[in-house]
């Protein structure tokens, strides 16, 4: 007997396994790649500087990759982000898999247990997270100078528009938000409360596309770091925009 059953019209037309087949090979590549690149020692070219190794933290005595001395800030703040929680939760845990699916735990402890409890520190790996994003500011704007001249080539756009992404993901984290005023129930009785106001009002747009900022800022990360290893390699030129 033919089936006449009429689709629904929200029905999703993807598979549901594909979102999170997706985010576990997204992460787990990146995870892959910036392991090897922190093996690797160095990550510079003329004016660039890998967004995996700023700041520069050489110490003489000991002999370790300059980027582990860093990329634990990004890597932890990214880790307990309260939206690649969700991400990693459903996709590598499938904890749950959906909103409408059930916890796959009969009891469920929530973050009180180790490790996830390391996701409490989220708040506090944001002040890491934007020192380092001060320095990537830094490595930006000396992009845009070559032997002592002003100029614009291919890497410093993308340097820019790498940083840029990354303000947006780091300032437009819930954390944040609630730092400069989420936490106040009555800004007319705070302390510089209307000025606070005003940045929780700035801030609010770049936590609504918090999810966009997440996943361009990681791809771009990466872009960033390869264009430089093809620059070392003598792969590519850098093109001269002005």
């Amino acid at each position: 007997m033919a089936d006449h059953t009429v689709p629904h019209p929200y029905a999703p037309s993807i598979p549901w396994w594909l979102q999170p087949a997706a985010t576990v090979t997204i992460l787990s590549g990146f995870i892959v790649y910036a392991t090897w690149v922190a093996l690797q020692g160095h990550g510079s070219y003329g004016s660039y500087l890998s967004p995996f190794y700023s700041p520069q933290v050489v110490v003489a005595s000991i002999p370790i990759s300059p980027a582990f001395w860093v990329l634990w800030a990004p890597a932890g703040f990214r880790a307990t982000c309260y939206y690649y929680r969700k991400a990693y939760y459903r996709s590598y845990f499938a904890d749950p898999i959906s909103c409408m699916i059930p916890e796959s735990r009969r009891r469920y402890a929530g973050e009180t247990a180790f490790p996830f409890i390391v996701n409490n520190l989220h708040r506090y790996l944001l002040y890491a997270a934007v020192a380092v994003l001060v320095f990537l500011w830094i490595d930006a704007i000396h992009a845009f100078v070559f032997d002592g001249r002003v100029g614009i080539r291919l890497g410093s756009l993308l340097f820019l528009a790498n940083v840029v992404l990354l303000s947006g993901y780091t300032l437009g984290c819930h954390a944040f938000r609630h730092l400069v005023g989420g936490n106040l129930d009555c800004f007319s009785c705070a302390r510089g409360g209307q000025a606070r106001f005003r940045l929780w009002q700035g801030v609010t747009p770049l936590n609504h596309y918090h999810a966009f900022w997440a996943w361009t800022s990681l791809f771009s990360v990466v872009a960033v770091d390869v264009y430089v290893r093809l620059l070392m390699a003598h792969v590519i030129s850098d093109p001269v925009l002005f």
